[in-house]
């Protein structure tokens, strides 16, 4: 038992801090509503756990031998996020009608974590704290616990994204949370390429 709790905090610990997804899932909430952020929520979970299972089926160990690929992905990862950062700064604010926008698509979601260097981050050194010795079952059941997390946490920030969206009818508000997300997004981008 005290390895899934164990495993649960790191899942949570994980999942629910800032970082680039969560950003997105909150600002998705604020313009969009929780039920349009769903298939960003649902996208994000399934490509974050399909990465973390491959991880731990093996990719761990073609990372640890060529490491050249993660720092690859770092930087690719780190040029995703600033070209997201000057988007949401470029953003003029004015939010369109409901029905004439859905938010990001599954696929956006799940490939955003594929391109998110906290992701990649998370899963191998989850999966090198508690499935290095290749056990399939603790990999499959780690990727279920953190399946459940991952939603629960991103389903959180669209939440409080759709909280907040009541209070930004105005362009010049969407304008500031926009531009608030973006330099948020730098900073974690720069934070993820000096650490």
């Amino acid at each position: 038992m005290e390895l899934y709790l164990s495993m649960a905090a790191f899942a949570l610990a994980s999942s629910i801090t800032p970082g680039p997804v969560n950003l997105v899932a909150l600002n998705c909430g604020a313009r969009f509503g929780l039920r349009a952020s769903g298939r960003h929520i649902a996208g994000a979970t399934l490509g974050f756990t399909l990465l973390l299972l491959l991880i731990g089926l093996g990719l761990y160990e073609l990372l640890e031998r060529a490491p050249v690929l993660l720092r690859g992905i770092q930087w690719g990862g780190v040029a995703f996020l600033l070209y997201m950062a000057w988007r949401l700064a470029a953003d003029d604010g004015r939010l369109q009608p409901q029905s004439a926008t859905s938010g990001p698509s599954l696929l956006q979601g799940a490939l955003m974590q594929w391109l998110n260097p906290k992701a990649w981050l998370a899963s191998v050194a989850g999966m090198g704290l508690f499935a290095a010795n290749g056990d399939v079952l603790r990999i499959w059941l780690f990727a279920g616990l953190y399946f459940l997390i991952c939603y629960a946490s991103i389903a959180c920030w669209a939440g409080a994204g759709a909280l907040l969206g009541r209070y930004l009818q105005e362009p010049a508000r969407v304008r500031w949370l926009n531009r608030s997300m973006a330099l948020l997004l730098a900073a974690s981008a720069l934070y993820l390429l000096l650490g």
